[in-house]
């Protein structure tokens, strides 16, 4: 047999596009961790993407592995697996302690605590095409998921009006990513490849309208604290603070006299509303 099957040469194609641009996905936080090395620290960076990114490249290669004709599925994953890794060694290797316990913890459950449950279950429990089916929709589900995670990003740009959060050449490269592997999908007649990458490229392309929409426009800002920053003004204002501020200082210099050039009487005085 061989090790490429070139029966279906546009998913071939489109599994080889869809492993070098998937490698230069992989490749973009690589200057993170140039910056960790020489910093020797991790600079605040959550270890959570990279637990992720690794806990969905094992799931897509345990998946490959039972899906006969999936070897372009072996290879970008595998690698993903692989870089992964090394990024998070590095991660662990420079993080304070309670950034390592907690990156620790996030790769105990679900690194190997999940992803073992997922492998023992299915392969104790299915065997033959519905074992491969299983896998493949749990995949689905958690790539849907990974997917849908940016939403957040999405709501936050059409409240502020800005694209700060939401840089133009990664909404294209994962836009062009979620094409490639659905073609991939569909000519490979692999629903499970195929239907998480609509989702992704339905998401790519809100990204890029918004980022036309919004890429002009003035950030707004809000200002949540003006009410209440009204109110002191208010209160600071009236008569009754007056008198309030005059027996206070009347009191403070019969404590602590001091000669009345050396009074401030230009301090305001902080009033909580809460």
């Amino acid at each position: 047999m061989a090790i490429f099957n070139v029966h279906h040469p546009l998913a071939f194609t489109f599994g080889i596009l869809g492993n070098l641009i998937s490698l230069m996905v992989y490749f973009a936080p690589l200057p993170t961790f140039v910056k960790i090395y020489k910093s020797k620290s991790t600079m605040g960076f959550d270890s959570l993407p990279y637990a992720v990114s690794l806990f969905s490249a094992m799931l897509w290669m345990y998946y490959a592995f039972l899906k006969p004709n999936s070897v372009l599925l072996i290879t970008i994953n595998s690698f993903g697996c692989f870089i992964e890794t090394l990024y998070l060694s590095i991660f662990l290797f420079y993080a304070s302690k309670k950034a390592r316990a907690q990156a620790l913890k996030i790769l105990a459950i679900m690194n190997f605590g999940l992803s073992g449950l997922i492998f023992g279950f299915t392969y104790f429990m299915f065997k033959g095409d519905i074992r491969i089916q299983v896998v493949g929709w749990i995949c689905v589900v958690f790539a849907v998921s990974v997917f849908a995670a940016p939403l957040k990003i999405v709501v936050l740009v059409v409240r502020t009006r800005s694209i700060e959060f939401m840089p133009l050449p990664l909404s294209i490269t994962l836009t062009l990513t979620a094409i490639i592997w659905f073609c991939y999908g569909f000519f490979k007649h692999d629903l499970c490849v195929a239907i998480p990458n609509v989702l992704g490229f339905l998401l790519g392309m809100l990204q890029m309208i918004l980022y036309a929409i919004y890429r002009n426009s003035k950030p707004q800002i809000e200002d949540k604290k003006l009410p209440e920053l009204t109110n002191i003004t208010t209160i600071l204002q009236s008569p009754e603070h007056e008198d309030h501020l005059k027996k206070l200082r009347n009191c403070t210099c019969q404590q602590h006299p001091q000669p009345a050039s050396q009074l401030d009487t230009s301090t305001p005085v902080v009033v909580s509303t809460t």
